[in-house]
């Protein structure tokens, strides 16, 4: 089954917010020593592979994994700062602001 470019886009955004679930999941695992967290984790892991894999019927793999895991660390970072209470600095800010800006430039010559 080939996907059109919009779902492959679609099922990308949706690995790489599950990428975010498991990154930050990890945090709650306690090194895999809890049960509930470490299953939540592992299954996310296994959902974010799979639709990046099922994006890739489409999309170029260098643009998808470079979106996906731009996804994950914009998401995981944003949410370390809101969870977790890390740096908010202005320095840090902007970074994520250029992955962003670099996941936006990567889909717009990728049409």
């Amino acid at each position: 089954m080939t996907l059109s470019p919009a779902a492959a886009w679609g099922i990308l955004l949706v690995a790489g917010l599950c990428e975010v679930g498991w990154a930050i999941g990890l945090k709650y695992t306690a090194g895999f020593s809890r049960l509930i967290p470490s299953l939540w984790t592992l299954t996310a892991m296994a959902i974010s592979v799979v639709l990046l894999g099922w994006s890739l019927k489409t999309l170029p793999v260098g643009t998808a994994y470079a979106v996906w895991t731009g996804i994950g660390a914009v998401g995981t970072a944003l949410l370390g700062m809101l969870l977790f209470n890390e740096s908010r600095e202005v320095a840090r800010l902007v970074c994520i602001g250029l992955i962003v800006a670099g996941i936006l430039g990567l889909k717009l010559v990728s049409e």
